[in-house]
């Protein structure tokens, strides 16, 4: 079942990150404005606005440099209600973004519900 996806980057930490946006992709250096428009993009590309959004809001982990994303999991509303604001899971990538396969694994990994 597909979910939800509020993916949260904080545009004010600074430092850098280097891995693909696509899996197959060479790795590159990106900040957290770049790793916002290329997830943007991902959605668009994958026709998923419906499902995911892109805000730039505090994602966690002030501390230490970034980027750093977060991302809220959400129901999708039955046809004809609007979407609620209560989360029912919350995954964090904080400090961890260059541990990934590449970035489209945000999305993959969350919008659909295990079995």
């Amino acid at each position: 079942m597909r979910r939800r996806l509020v993916i949260t980057v904080c545009l004010r930490e600074p430092g850098t990150a280097t891995l693909p946006v696509r899996r197959g992709e060479s790795a590159r250096s990106v900040d957290a404005a770049a790793i916002a428009e290329a997830l943007r993009r991902l959605v668009d590309e994958r026709a998923l606005d419906a499902y995911v959004s892109i805000r730039e809001a505090c994602a966690g982990g002030c501390g230490r440099e970034g980027p750093n994303v977060s991302v809220t999991i959400h129901a999708v509303p039955p046809p004809g209600k609007k979407p609620d604001h209560v989360a029912i899971g919350w995954k964090t990538y904080v400090y961890t973004l260059a541990t990934l396969d590449c970035l489209e694994t945000i999305v993959e990994e969350n919008i659909e519900a295990p079995d």
